[in-house]
């Protein structure tokens, strides 16, 4: 995987690479196999989010699914959509003291706890306004999982492995919608209302598996050290970062690390909401990360990611069985280029990927553009079939860095003090983007046909502008030394020098330090760094 999480010092050299074990492949340590299987579990939280929005582009298409529900026009199919974003919205005001409070894997089991039990009414609606209240449920549990879920995933992950592991949180919103996906298409021949009843059922399995298995999971020792539990959230870094050895150097910098950027935020349960805004470095952090959130739902992705049916039909494609043929395709397309654009962020940088992403974007946004004007004023069936080929290109360079990045970049440029309060409030500008978004392009679209792709062709000219402009580069730094960029580099300096010299400390402290002449010339090079 990609370099440690290291000491930023000049011309980003990693100062303390040599503490990582490189002595044999992950795989083959049990206790760190055993730390990317608790993270998994907590990935797959995103799955159901990108289930749902699969899920409802398929029964779109289904027959039996538009006869059960009064064949929806363009406002009640937004509401259906929407719906489930509402729930979210009305979630955020408490997942954050949920997380903050009792602890990231409690959050992630309560937001299980009520999706299972909102996908067991979804399965059995029998009248729109019950299918409509399950969705609602679906969205508000879905809150307090995906709130902390991936918090817990980079505070747990192994330094050398934290970008492209998290970077997976939201890939897999696409392996859920491929699921949602084939799941439509195989349902799509059975006569009666299991052909959606079936989907909708299954949305439930990663929140079955959460339910069973969360408490098995590690919890995040920086919470644990907010907590003022201090000697747990020790063990928890030396079993699946040490190898087990509370006094491994790599324990010994992280820990101190933690205890040092704790103390300088001054305690996070002391910190408000107003502490976002109250600095310049909060602010430009505030900026970025809601400009992200609504760039990652408004540059025409989720014209085609709910609607697609609508979209293929416009330019000729009415088909049912074809229509759920691409979404599947696509779907499988998306997962493969976001897993690529993910495994990338910590050799190409986070940087360069958001602006090749912008770009790209723009460009065959552009040209989608011009093939559905073609088609719907001169019938041209050849541009009918090269817009399908541009939504391909579209998603590939959308993938690289709007599916992976965009959850890992706004977790590292956030101190710990107001992570979870400012990833609530990145989740809610997500979320606040989506509902305007599920409610509005039905409507226009039936309305402005192929015009209204010229309103998303200006709005990704903004975006490229505005990512070359402010976006900032987080690779090469630990969560907590990225504040340098943001509060001035003097911050990442105090916190370095206050950790390494409490690990000098421990180190003279320890009966054994005498003994352990690896340990020492470690800890010697750490201070010359």
């Amino acid at each position: 995987m990609g370099g440690p999480a290291a000491v930023a010092s000049e011309g980003g050299v990693q100062s303390f690479a040599h503490l990582i074990d490189n002595s044999k492949p992950w795989w083959k340590n049990r206790r760190m196999l055993a730390l990317n299987g608790w993270i998994f579990l907590l990935l797959i939280t995103s799955m159901t989010n990108g289930y749902d929005g699969s899920m409802m582009n398929g029964l779109q298409s289904l027959t039996q699914w538009k006869q059960a529900f009064n064949y929806p026009t363009d406002g009640m199919l937004g509401l259906l959509n929407a719906i489930q974003n509402i729930g979210c919205l009305a979630a955020y005001p408490f997942s954050p003291y949920v997380s903050d409070g009792l602890g990231r894997r409690t959050a992630v089991a309560l937001g299980a706890i009520i999706m299972c039990a909102a996908t067991v009414l979804q399965t059995a609606s029998n009248s729109v306004g019950m299918f409509i209240g399950a969705r609602f449920l679906i969205g508000f549990g879905l809150t307090f999982a995906a709130s902390a879920a991936p918090v817990l995933v980079t505070e747990l992950a192994y330094p050398a492995q934290r970008g492209p592991v998290t970077s997976l949180y939201n890939t897999l919103w696409f392996l859920g919608s491929i699921v949602a996906a084939w799941t439509t298409f195989g349902t799509f021949n059975i006569p009666n209302s299991w052909s959606w009843r079936i989907p909708s059922a299954l949305q439930a399995l990663p929140s079955v598996l959460q339910v069973c298995l969360i408490w098995m999971v590690p919890e995040s020792p920086r919470w644990l050290f907010s907590k003022g539990r201090e000697e747990e959230a020790r063990n928890i870094l030396a079993y699946y970062h040490g190898n087990g050895d509370s006094h491994h150097p790599l324990v010994e910098y992280e820990f101190e690390e933690i205890r040092t950027a704790i103390a300088r935020d001054n305690d996070a349960k002391n910190v408000g909401w107003m502490t976002l805004v109250k600095t310049p470095g909060n602010r430009r952090r505030l900026r970025i990360m809601i400009a992200i959130a609504f760039f990652s739902q408004w540059s025409g992705n989720n014209l085609i990611s709910y609607y697609m049916n609508k979209t293929l039909t416009a330019i000729g494609v009415t088909n049912p069985t074809t229509q759920l043929l691409i979404n599947g395709l696509l779907n499988i397309f998306n997962l493969i280029m976001a897993l690529t654009g993910g495994l990338l962020c910590d050799r190409a940088g986070r940087r360069p990927l958001f602006i090749l992403s912008t770009v790209g974007m723009f460009i065959f946004w552009t040209l989608q553009t011009v093939c559905f004007a073609l088609y719907s004023e001169h019938g041209n069936i050849a541009a009918a079939h090269t817009f399908i080929a541009m939504i391909f290109l579209y998603y590939a360079f959308y993938d690289i860095a709007f599916t992976p990045l965009i959850v890992i970049y706004n977790i590292e440029i956030l101190p710990f003090s107001i992570r979870a309060k400012g990833f609530t409030v990145y989740s809610f500008a997500v979320t606040l983007s989506l509902v305007f978004n599920q409610y509005v392009n039905p409507i226009a679209l039936a309305a402005l046909g192929w015009k209204y792709y010229l309103v998303y062709v200006c709005w990704l000219g903004f975006e490229v502008v505005f990512i070359f402009r402010y976006l900032v580069e987080t690779k090469g730094l630990t969560l907590e030394e990225t504040s340098a960029l943001f509060d001035g580099p003097e911050v990442a300096a105090q916190i370095s020098e206050d950790a390494t010299r409490e690990i000098v400390i421990a180190a003279a402290s320890d009966e054994n330090s005498e003994k352990d002449k690896g340990s020492e010339n470690i800890i010697e090079e750490v201070k010359r760094n």
